[in-house]
């Protein structure tokens, strides 16, 4: 087995600090052809999918691929614009501003890159630029606040499998969630706020996050709990009561029973319950996309108002705004704690010469 080094590798390069986020991922067009590419590397998951290997490739090669791109590529044309998937430049537009924010502190010797789980720019490819350009201290930061195996997880899966090929292995520091963490939860609160001082305050705030089958949770996945504590923080913060926010998920597809309430359902029951106005927010994704944008914004709006619903507001994702990075920025900053900065890398180099010619003075006397 040959692994992994680099061509152009010198003794002499200069060692960096690396910060790697990592998210979801988006087909390179809103088409069909980029769609079915996309949703093969997807959906062959085992962390995404946990039936019978052969049983669900049957199913996936026979009757998905060969249905769901071309429905799945008329969504992303409903959310496509002229730069592109919102997820890409989300967050290509959270690592510049992560990078300009952390090199204050870290100087240039901080690389700050982004990849995709699914689709590119790929983890394995990223890591590898990075190590060419003399990273040897690696923090991943997969943007997923509460972990699921189907998501943290996976984004890991993809970490090991470069890793097992790699002839140097970068120091590594992996963040699994930050679902309590305190300037998240305030970059989520201003959000809101932000939202009711334009648009005022609807009767219920729903929770909305992506859902993932039942058994996950049953089998030990802590993602439903870790969801529930970020709803209930953040409820504290914007001082709400038991009965001015609700917490749902969305997303599901097959037969089996996912995380409820469900999103769709609870937004196709809430009119008939008296609740007529109300906004909602998706704490778990990092950044707008398909299913924020499309599925949250336009489909579950549809819901609402077709029965008897009078004002529906979504809130966007934090995206890059100015809260998000600073929260985003501290959660790195802690988990980059003990490993040199930039300005300590100067203070030991100038120790460094000053020793040496120390001894050298010492010497010619």
């Amino acid at each position: 087995m040959a692994f992994k080094g680099s061509k152009d590798f010198s003794h002499q390069q200069t060692d960096k600090t690396g910060v790697l986020i990592t998210n979801l991922g988006t087909p390179d067009a809103p088409d069909k052809r980029a769609l079915k590419r996309y949703l093969k590397q997807f959906l062959s998951d085992p962390r995404v999918v946990e039936i019978p290997r052969l049983l669900w490739l049957l199913i996936l090669h026979l009757v998905i691929l060969r249905i769901r791109p071309k429905r799945s590529a008329e969504a992303y044309r409903s959310i496509w614009t002229e730069q592109g998937s919102p997820l890409m430049f989300h967050t290509q537009a959270q690592c510049k501003a992560l990078q300009s924010r952390l090199r204050k502190q870290w100087g240039e010797e901080l690389v700050v890159e982004f990849a995709m789980r699914y689709g590119q720019p790929a983890i394995d490819q990223t890591i590898q630029s990075m190590c060419d350009s003399g990273v040897r201290r690696l923090l991943v930061l997969p943007l997923y606040p509460q972990y699921s195996g189907s998501t943290t997880a996976s984004s890991f899966d993809a970490l090991a499998e470069d890793f097992r090929q790699r002839r140097w292995l970068p120091a590594l520091r992996f963040v699994n969630s930050y679902h309590d963490f305190a300037p998240y939860i305030k970059a989520l609160a201003a959000q809101v706020r932000a939202h009711w001082d334009q648009h005022g305050r609807a009767e219920l705030l729903l929770m909305s996050y992506h859902g993932v089958p039942r058994r996950y949770l049953e089998q030990g996945d802590p993602y439903y709990c870790q969801c529930h504590v970020s709803s209930r923080l953040l409820a504290a913060e914007l001082g709400l009561n038991d009965d001015d926010y609700m917490v749902t998920f969305q997303s599901r597809f097959g037969k089996a029973e996912w995380l409820q309430p469900y999103t769709d359902k609870t937004l196709m029951g809430l009119p008939a319950k008296g609740v007529k106005r109300v906004q909602i927010v998706c704490p778990g994704f990092s950044a707008d996309c398909l299913e924020t944008i499309e599925e949250i914004a336009v489909e579950n709006r549809d819901y609402f108002l077709e029965n008897g619903g009078e004002s529906y507001e979504y809130i966007p994702a934090l995206n890059d705004t100015a809260e998000h990075i600073e929260a985003l920025a501290h959660l790195i900053e802690e988990n980059l704690q003990g490993w040199p900065s930039g300005a300590e890398k100067d203070y030991a180099l100038r120790q460094q010469q000053f020793e040496r010619k120390q001894h050298e003075y010492e010497n010619r006397l």
